[in-house]
């Protein structure tokens, strides 16, 4: 019999819970983004974000060391170090052209990130790229490259202004303080809109606009200037430094680091594999999302070489198995064990990612066995970048993929037979693309629906709701649940799920339970699951909401 199954299923939900670094996707009657403009951008699926200000000079968090910081600091942080921020290295074009191999098809740029500080020529404030040695216009050289590479152009901005807040005698911090919001503060919303309007008519068409912070009152400044905008945080679900647990069937993103730190961090860094980053992006976009992959110049405007190297091994993964990310949606699931899914858009193709493969040897035969893919008379299985005719220096060896179909499942062997490593080693995931492909099963629909606490106690009340069965006679049903990341805990890892009783259903319709033990001053987040003999399947994360 096959393995059982664990894998994230299309949840129906229509609104996300925030997280730390997260911002709820608006109601739809708020929500601006043209449906065609929000296709083109899950078409994307892989962006570069780049986080780069006045302070990556002292190698600090970006912005948010001036939250708490005495008179001198802050004298220090608006005063001085202006004047010596001067990126002679600055090559735009070397960022673009690398960008492009890695196999991203836009970019994030920092126009201005909480602490005021304007990389684009503003007329706004004297505390920006112009009145600094380097003296041009960053922002519209970034733009020039990008472009020029044939990216999308998006824009970071943030509503928060450290240095506005300063010049007008308030105290440097972020809601939930009151009064530091432009919401809260005529003339800090007045800033940001003249800020939004000179982005907006200065650098031609905007592709996407990223706003870092509350936007109410700002979205509708760039729907109105550029109506084909795609504003992302502000508007959609935007998870930080973390993928969601399940495919969501909408559209959103999720903006990772390299390492800990968003800005150039110049010692104790601490980075994530380039195979780390490949599998990351392999499973946001099996979820359905897109990832905006993080970078930080140095002050002198090159990429530290960590960054880089990275960059050139997700490159040269690209440059084989890039199609399999690029205008696809997810499959029928999202992954059966270490093999992840995603389906060309409109196609009957799919995309076996192969994961945690070890060191796959030049010539090697793998066999996989695949529940949620039936071949049929179409089929033909290839790993993208090779024939499959040919293993170099050995025409004994026949290294054409194998296919065959019986009660068990679908069963694939393939061979490693293009050298990419001198040492004939390969330690990244395999692609295998399967065209003429239909589902080998139906899974449970199971929906996560609401949650409920009273202030405080130590017990909520969870509502799921299962759809339909699949093609099993029965599933059991229930909840996992978990305390929430707070925001200062944004870097740390999430807690672990734990899973209360399971009930035995043969049929579709609502269902509940009572968890206990919550602990009065955390917040908690749960999900729906549903397991049958083959998989289990969840529905989509959301918080347990309080009253």
């Amino acid at each position: 019999m096959p393995q059982r199954l664990v894998l994230g299923f299309l949840a129906a939900a229509l609104v996300g819970a925030g997280v730390g670094g997260q911002q709820q996707a608006v109601p739809p009657d708020q929500n601006r983004n043209r449906a065609e403009r929000v296709e083109w951008f899950r078409d994307l699926g892989f962006g570069l974000f780049i986080h780069w200000s006045v302070d990556s000079q002292i190698g600090s968090v970006i912005s948010h060391s001036l939250a708490g910081a005495d008179a001198a600091y802050r004298q220090r942080f608006f005063e001085v170090l202006p004047r010596s921020f001067n990126p002679d290295r600055f090559r735009p074009r070397s960022w673009a052209a690398l960008a492009r191999l890695a196999g991203m098809r836009y970019v994030v740029f920092t126009a201005k990130h909480h602490s005021g500080f304007a990389m684009f020529d503003t007329k706004t404030t004297r505390f920006g790229i112009m009145s600094t040695p380097y003296g041009k216009d960053i922002t519209a050289e970034v733009v020039e490259a990008f472009r020029a590479e044939g990216l999308a152009i998006g824009f970071y901005f943030s509503p928060d202004d450290f240095h506005y807040l300063h010049t007008t005698g308030k105290v440097i911090d972020r809601a939930p303080r009151p009064g530091v919001t432009p919401q809260e503060d005529a003339g800090l919303m007045d800033l940001d809109r003249a800020q939004l309007r000179e982005l907006l008519t200065g650098y031609g068409p905007v592709d996407i606009m990223f706003l870092d912070g509350p936007a109410e009152g700002l979205r509708d400044v760039c729907w109105d200037m550029q109506p084909d905008v795609v504003i992302t945080r502000g508007a959609m679900d935007t998870p930080e430094q973390r993928i969601p647990g399940v495919a969501i069937d909408r559209a959103w993103e999720a903006c990772i680091t390299m390492g800990t730190q968003w800005q150039y961090k110049p010692t104790h860094e601490t980075y994530k594999s380039g195979t780390q980053l490949i599998e990351m992006l392999i499973e946001t976009r099996a979820k359905g999302g897109n990832l905006l992959l993080n970078v930080g110049p140095k002050p002198d405007g090159e990429l530290p070489v960590e960054q880089e190297e990275r960059l050139r091994e997700i490159a040269l993964w690209n440059f084989a198995f890039g199609e399999s990310i690029v205008e696809v949606r997810p499959w029928i699931v999202t992954n059966e064990g270490d093999v992840w899914f995603t389906k060309k858009k409109n196609e009957d193709t799919v995309y076996a990612f192969l994961t945690k493969v070890g060191t796959w040897t030049l010539g090697e035969s793998r066999t996989i066995t695949l529940q949620s893919v039936r071949a049929t008379p179409r089929t033909r299985v290839t790993i993208p970048g090779q024939t499959g005719e040919v293993l170099e220096y050995r025409p004994d060896v026949d290294p054409r993929p194998r296919v065959r179909q019986d009660a068990d499942g679908l069963h694939i062997t393939v061979t490693m037979a293009q050298r990419l490593y001198n040492d004939r080693r390969w330690p990244n995931p395999v692609v295998l693309k399967i065209t003429g492909a239909e589902a080998g099963l139906r899974p449970p629909g199971i929906d996560t629906v609401s949650g409920d606490r009273a202030a405080g106690a130590p017990r909520a009340t969870l509502v799921g709701r299962l759809a339909h069965l699949g093609e099993a006679a029965s599933v059991e049903v229930g909840f996992q649940y978990r305390r929430r990341r707070r925001t200062e805990e944004l870097y740390g890892a999430d807690a672990p799920w734990r899973e209360g009783n399971l009930e035995r259903r043969t049929t579709p319709g609502e269902f509940r339970a009572v968890i206990e033990g919550l602990e009065p001053g955390d917040q908690y987040e749960f999900r729906a699951v549903a397991k049958h003999p083959l998989l289990t399947v969840y529905g989509e994360e959301r918080p347990v909401g309080g009253r």
